[in-house]
């Protein structure tokens, strides 16, 4: 079998160019490069990662921890994480915690017994401090998705207050004052700050928060269906519902639909996230957008800096929604 040794002499380098070569090293002329590359093909050389691993005290691997891994909404950043990662000869190794703590913990612990060199953590269930204790040990870390007032630093997220009152500001524009909403889970802080903006816009237009006209949902189809039902049984009167996410929205239209109810003559929708398939149904969804993709893009980029660069990176960004108009507003005369 071929050894470093063996590639260094057909190549005519040294066995530290070899090595800047297998690790990737910048130091490296293009067309030393080419001559490694070429006789490490023809021997059929292939590096010993785990040797590298002991030898530079680095897996060259982030693990990654996901609140879900489906739905339209997790599935592009984690995408993009590992197109970053990936674009940096690194390795993503994903784990879920299904929005359990004990799970959550269960899948750090795994992602740190595997020898990641850092993590990048969506985590929905575990506590503030439980982050911060973590921050304090060796791995660095980044969290997305996510507020921790003591790590503001360290984390990549949305003003999900902004974004509630942006969609609700929007309709009462529109001159619906009869609102009704559909929260995600309240022990999720995006839920509870989204229901915050809802309550803030409300406010500023002297519109009383119905609490009756508050339906507690789990941020998917068949739970926005659901909720939606339940709205309708209620027997108050509403001219508009707004949505914590598009998922939940698209349920709830679809129930509204069975109950032969227009959208948005009868009744108008606002959504949130801006995920791809709202946008092709009919009507097209009127939504808040939450850019999930930059926010991987953000947290992976931030980490390789953090890790394995000399400079420390800046903090990275708090993202700010933006409204997304399309069709499924139907806007009231002015009061």
């Amino acid at each position: 079998m071929a050894t470093i040794y063996d590639v260094s002499l057909l190549a005519g380098v040294s066995l530290a160019t070899v090595s800047r070569v297998v690790n990737n090293n910048a130091k490296v002329s293009e067309n030393t490069r080419k001559k490694v590359h070429q006789a490490m093909q023809q021997l059929g050389y292939r590096p010993n990662n785990i040797a590298q691993s002991l030898a530079s005290n680095r897996s060259n691997s982030i693990g990654v921890l996901m609140s879900q891994l489906d739905g339209p909404f997790y599935g592009p950043m984690m995408r993009q994480i590992e197109t970053v990662l990936r674009s940096a000869n690194k390795h993503a190794i994903f784990a879920a915690g299904h929005s359990d703590a004990s799970l959550e913990q269960d899948a750090i612990d795994f992602l740190l017994n595997r020898g990641c060199d850092a993590l990048i953590i969506d985590a929905d269930a575990l506590d503030d401090e439980t982050l911060v204790a973590l921050s304090q040990q060796k791995t660095p870390l980044v969290v997305i998705n996510r507020l921790v007032p003591a790590l503001k630093a360290q984390c990549v997220h949305l003003d999900n207050v902004q974004g509630g009152y942006l969609a609700t500001r929007h309709v009462l524009e529109h001159g619906h004052r009869q609102l009704a909403f559909i929260t995600g889970p309240r022990e999720k802080l995006d839920a509870r700050d989204r229901l915050m903006g809802y309550k803030i816009a409300l406010a500023e237009f002297d519109v009383h928060f119905n609490e009756e006209l508050c339906q507690e949902s789990d941020y998917h189809e068949e739970g926005g269906y659901l909720a939606m039902l339940e709205l309708l049984k209620a027997d108050k009167s509403f001219t508009c519902v707004v949505c914590a996410n598009d998922q939940m929205a698209s349920g709830a239209i679809a129930a509204c639909l069975e109950q032969g109810l227009q959208v948005p003559a009868d009744i108008s929708f606002i959504g949130f996230d801006n995920i791809p398939f709202p946008r092709y149904i009919s009507p097209k969804l009127t939504t808040i957008s939450n850019p999930i993709e930059a926010m991987g893009l953000a947290a992976a980029t931030w980490i390789l800096k953090q890790t394995y660069a000399d400079v420390p990176p800046c903090a990275p960004p708090m993202f700010k929604p933006e409204l997304i108009e399309r069709e499924s507003i139907k806007s009231l005369p002015s009061r």
